[in-house]
């Protein structure tokens, strides 16, 4: 296990482009911090994003994580390009030719993957943690962990979302195509997702129990946007008469339906590898 993976960090590393999009993703990660130094001067309306609240423990664990998953596609390319070096260097047929087998390859492909969520994760906790205590109000252990089920969440995402970028492009091959194709099912999953809501059940929530299952739709819902969270928001909805029935908490149901993605897609890549003529 530890020879595929230092296999597939080398090709990353040596990689110029995969190598820049990484150290970019986590100098990003970091920019969060900037955030708290945001300040609006809109004539009588003055305000300091962070002494809205956004940094207070557990409601960072919420915003980070949100904030910090819209930047994933940073990695996604670096796991698509991955795979679509593959072809196009030839190293997968040398792989292959050296004695590793397709079901070392995947195996590799998906530790290279696991590494990058739990890296991410891990980087995500000491910065969240950092940040809490530096504007937090609230500094209790009980309450500064009371929300890291939202690290969970992130972490789940990115399983699945990594997944996802590497099926795709083991099935496509070129980046460029594999990454236009995951924007192209975004939209599908759009579409499929108004018909239901605003055609086929108008009411209720039964579109929503159906789209849960589509496999973006289904990552998205891991972590839900925490704006409407703030206390300000609220307090503006409420003066207009809007009520907010969200339900912002992680639910393990949604993780099961990531998890079962991830299966599916680790699984297929395999399957299509295994059938495909090197």
């Amino acid at each position: 296990m530890k020879r595929l993976l230092t296999i597939e960090l080398q090709k990353i590393w040596k990689n110029r482009a995969s190598r820049v999009l990484t150290l970019a993703y986590f100098i990003l990660l970091t920019f969060i911090a900037l955030i708290a130094s945001i300040k609006f001067d809109l004539g009588p309306f003055k305000f300091h994003l962070a002494e809205m609240g956004i940094f207070n423990f557990p409601y960072i664990w919420h915003f980070n994580t949100y904030i910090a998953s819209i930047l994933k596609f940073f990695l996604a390319i670096v796991i698509v390009s991955m795979m679509a070096n593959e072809y196009s260097y030839g190293t997968l047929k040398q792989n292959l030719i050296d004695g590793m087998s397709k079901k070392e390859f995947i195996q590799s492909k998906f530790l290279t993957v696991f590494l990058f969520a739990t890296v991410s994760t891990v980087f995500l906790f000491i910065l969240t943690l950092i940040l809490g205590y530096s504007f937090s109000s609230f500094t209790e252990i009980d309450i500064v962990f009371a929300d890291l089920d939202y690290l969970l969440a992130y972490f789940v995402k990115l399983i699945g979302f990594f997944s996802f970028c590497l099926f795709l492009g083991i099935l496509i091959k070129r980046s460029a195509f594999a990454l236009g194709f995951l924007l192209v099912w975004n939209i599908i999953e759009g579409i499929i997702s108004g018909i239901l809501t605003f055609k086929v059940f108008p009411e209720g929530t039964t579109a929503a129990s159906i789209t849960q299952f589509l496999p973006l739709q289904s990552m998205s819902n891991l972590i839900i946007e925490p704006f409407s969270r703030l206390s300000v928001v609220k307090n503006i909805g409420t003066q207009i008469g809007l009520e907010n029935s969200k339900d912002y908490g992680v639910s393990l149901f949604s993780i099961a339906i990531v998890l079962c993605w991830t299966v599916i897609f680790i699984y297929f890549s395999y399957k299509i590898l295994k059938n495909r003529d090197l």
